[in-house]
């Protein structure tokens, strides 16, 4: 049966346990701080790193040696959004996290529509990043010398069947609980690391002079000359634009906020973790990339052909070693899925617990204490768009859909900080990150300028794109998205005022845990 939102847990006829009144969430606060923090460094580390550091090349052609410093101007308001959502996650442990910080901060409408075009566009680049997966196996297949495997790794029916068996096969980790899930994404983690050591290792192990000598045994040309168009302002600040995005994903520490344990100290900490690793873990892994391969060269292959670091440091490196590093990217891709499931189905709960979305979605299993309708919608939406990959042939829409997605998302998390303590003051005193409002202010006030400043270089970039038709631009589907949540949010805001629910003191009050 469908159960109403009014903060307890309900066994239902069937034995699920939903949302009802009085009580508890029927979560389970199991996830540790590690736990956590793999949550959002397993969100955050693709297989990006591979490619976006060396076809940045590309997108800005005059980025040449700047790379490193526009990869830390990037990290600038990532770490600025970090310090937003450690201040909000100290104050509002629960599930769906961002959610639950702008509808208590700023209402209901700007938590539940901003949340909901982050959920959509997360959930899309689930099935993209699921999609993806499968180009490594056959990389892998192929330098193995496994023709045969790679050819049939590379038809569209088999790339679809894979891409949708690895998506449902972490669906089902995180069905089955906390426990499960830490038992995939720890060790998986620590694999994805130990791989990516070795670019780091082999890249300050070999220099330039290395990677000349091994490209003039293995091609017979020397490294070009390279002259690149003069790097002005605005090319550097979208080159950090496009480094950024890198650094999204620790906001899925926050939607697990309802199943942390200790959660007003390891929620910040955990972010705080995952943005420092991750952040530290780039700087290092591009540095090492560009100390052997010249950006000349890079530069001017990029012009020509896709690039990726596995591909640049096979140059200087045995074949067991490159496959040992395309295997780290295919690790790293496949370790984004159960931590993504995990934090867009608690966006979902959390909706549906406070009865803007349907009331079924917030049921937990009783055995595994899991939102399971949640995990299953999410999951079926990420399905969709491993269809849409294969049939439009253009992935990288949905990767643009979430840029915007959580650009918006982390302004709208800068804003709840300054405002949160003026609308509701009682949660605001349980602020333990940055409790002195001077520098609160200080710190919000940035991120809001910086996020605002990419979020308009972005939408610029997206709007003056070549493309064929109007619907291959990410800004018009995020409006979309926008307004197809806006129905459904004033669609169920009066039903809940129809029931006889205080909407006002709903949205001023946390979510049970």
């Amino acid at each position: 049966m469908d159960v109403p939102r009014g903060g307890g847990s309900l066994t239902t006829a069937n034995g699920e346990v939903g949302a009802a009144g009085g009580g508890g969430t029927g979560l389970a606060r199991q996830l540790g701080l590690w736990g956590l923090a793999a949550t959002g460094i397993c969100s955050m580390l693709g297989a990006g790193i591979n490619v976006v550091p060396v076809m940045i090349q590309r997108n800005v052609p005059g980025i040449a040696e700047n790379v490193l410093p526009a990869f830390a101007f990037g990290a600038l308001p990532a770490v600025l959004a970090g310090l937003a959502y450690a201040i909000l996650a100290s104050a509002m442990p629960r599930a769906g996290g961002s959610y639950v910080f702008a509808s208590r901060a700023l209402g209901p409408y700007w938590g539940f529509v901003a949340s909901f075009s982050q959920w959509f566009g997360l959930s899309i680049v689930i099935g993209v990043v699921s999609y993806l997966i499968v180009p490594f196996l056959r990389d892998i297949a192929g330098a193995l010398g496994m023709a045969g495997l790679a050819d049939v790794l590379d038809t569209g029916s088999v790339r679809v069947a894979l891409a949708l068996a690895m998506l449902w096969t972490f669906a089902w980790v995180n069905l089955r609980g906390l426990k499960a899930y830490e038992r995939t994404v720890l060790p998986l983690m620590v694999v994805m690391f130990a791989l990516g050591a070795i670019v780091i290792v082999a890249g300050f192990s070999f220099d330039q002079g290395d990677f000349a000598a091994a490209l003039l045994a293995s091609e017979g040309v020397e490294v070009p000359a390279a002259t690149p168009p003069p790097l002005g302002p605005a090319d550097f600040l979208a080159a950090s634009g496009l480094l950024f995005a890198s650094f999204v994903g620790f906001d899925a520490i926050a939607q697990a906020g309802g199943e942390a344990r200790n959660p007003n100290r390891a929620l910040p900490l955990a972010i705080g973790l995952a943005v420092f690793i991750v952040g530290a873990y780039y700087l290092l892994f591009t540095a090492a990339v560009y100390h052997t391969v010249p950006w000349e060269f890079v530069w001017a292959r990029a012009q020509e052909q896709d690039l990726t670091a596995p591909g640049l440091l096979g140059y200087v490196l045995p074949p067991f070693w490159t496959v040992l590093i395309v295997a780290g990217a295919a690790i790293a891709l496949i370790n984004d899925l159960p931590a993504m499931i995990l934090s867009v189905s608690r966006l979902v709960f959390a909706w549906a617990e406070d009865g803007i979305f349907p009331s079924g979605l917030a049921r937990v299993h009783p055995a595994f204490r899991t939102p399971h309708a949640a995990i299953l919608l999410s999951t079926a939406l990420a399905s969709v768009a491993i269809l849409g990959s294969e049939w439009a042939g253009d992935f990288f829409l949905g990767v643009d859909l979430m840029v915007t997605s959580m650009l918006v998302n982390f302004i709208i998390m800068c804003v709840s900080v300054l405002v949160l303590p003026r609308r509701n003051p009682g949660i605001a005193a349980n602020f333990r990150v940055l409790r002195g409002p001077k520098l609160r202010t200080c710190v919000c006030l940035a991120g809001i300028v910086l996020l605002g400043t990419f979020l308009v270089t972005h939408t610029w970039k997206d709007l003056n794109s070549d493309v064929a038709a109007w619907y291959f631009r990410s800004t018009p589907l995020w409006i979309g998205v926008m307004a197809l949540g806006s129905l459904i949010y004033f669609r169920k805001m009066r039903a809940l005022r129809a029931s006889g629910t205080d909407v006002d003191r709903l949205f001023r009050e946390l979510p049970p845990e």
